[in-house]
């Protein structure tokens, strides 16, 4: 098991400094610090000692990958590579192009995200499988035709209905909750009860149909026919059989997408001036701000390739023959 667990773990290296490499040749090689000093400072007539100056302040007045100017190890060390790309596998973030400390917001705005996503992946995991159970188990009449005709419409309407329409009826014309904002604490629950019911609404449609999939292709194997022909009740089958060996799929889809509930959610958090992971991120586009654009760039590729990993120890979990593969 340990020596699985390792082995993918080295797989995995390659791949996040492939991305590390991709995203700083992004950064710097395709769009310069010059131009980046330019659009930052959103001048249509910048001095190019304001261009040094501003390199200055920030550490992007090195060189890319060689220093030749320093002696011994100062040659790697002083270099744009090392400060600004190599040093994000510690993760040490840096401080951003307005001077913030990135790892201090991070760690400050990474529980918002969370109050939200984690609510919202739990309750939502659990309606779609019963609901995707239900259907399953009215396999082939109305009810599943209907159920299907149903998710394939919530499908369709786009995430930005279920917000905006969401804040005019509870919000607006209902008043049970906010629009918007955030607080900490207890008092702040009712800022998190309409963003988590609309990512449910607004996700439940693709999950059930995904797993009424799952589990009417399981419903066929040999040995739920084998478990019918012994008298077995269908919602035994349904729940000690189908469920059970439907888990690796269904964990497909939710270990991967754990880690990165720490991102939130870009569109979600911006809507409802939610101050997580995904507002963070767009302000950081909108203000030009390429420091803390790059440190989640790699954050969430690093959180993925976690998610990744997880995911193949839980099939080691749920099927031990897995391991050997």
């Amino acid at each position: 098991m340990i020596a699985y667990i390792i082995r993918r773990a080295l797989y995995a290296i390659p791949i996040l400094i492939g991305v590390n490499v991709i995203t700083f040749m992004l950064f710097f090689v395709v769009n310069t610090p010059d131009d980046m000093a330019r659009m930052f400072l959103g001048q249509k007539h910048v001095t190019e000692e304001q261009i040094a100056d501003w390199k200055a302040e920030r550490g992007y007045h090195h060189p890319l990958f060689y220093n030749d100017e320093e002696d011994g190890i100062d040659t790697i060390r002083k270099t744009i590579f090392y400060t600004k790309s190599l040093r994000l596998f510690i993760f040490d973030f840096g401080r951003s192009d307005s001077g913030r400390d990135i790892g201090f917001d991070i760690s400050q705005r990474m529980w918002p995200s969370l109050a939200i996503a984690v609510p919202q992946l739990i309750i939502g995991l659990l309606v779609a499988i019963t609901f995707a159970l239900l259907i399953a188990f009215f396999r082939a009449t109305y009810i599943d035709y209907w159920a299907v005709v149903i998710c394939v419409a919530l499908m369709s309407i786009s995430s930005l209905f279920y917000i905006i329409g969401g804040q005019y009826m509870m919000g607006k014309i209902l008043r049970v909750v906010p629009i918007s904002g955030f607080e900490s604490g207890l008092f702040g629950v009712k800022f998190l009860i309409l963003p988590v019911l609309i990512g449910i609404v607004g996700g439940i449609g693709s999950s059930t149909r995904w797993y009424r999939t799952i589990f009417l292709e399981e419903m066929n194997r040999d040995y739920v026919r084998t478990a019918r022909a012994k008298g077995i009740a269908e919602q035994t089958v349904l729940f000690r059989h189908v469920l059970r060996n439907a888990l690796i799929p269904i964990l497909t889809g939710v270990v991967v997408i754990l880690p990165l509930l720490f991102m939130g959610s870009l569109i979600t958090e911006s809507f409802f001036g939610i101050p997580g992971l995904g507002s963070y991120t767009i302000d950081a586009i909108n203000r030009q701000d390429f420091a803390i654009v790059r440190s989640m760039v790699f954050l969430g590729a690093f959180l993925y390739i976690v998610g990744l990993l997880l995911t193949d120890i839980s099939y080691t979990l749920v099927d031990p023959r897995v391991r050997f593969s």
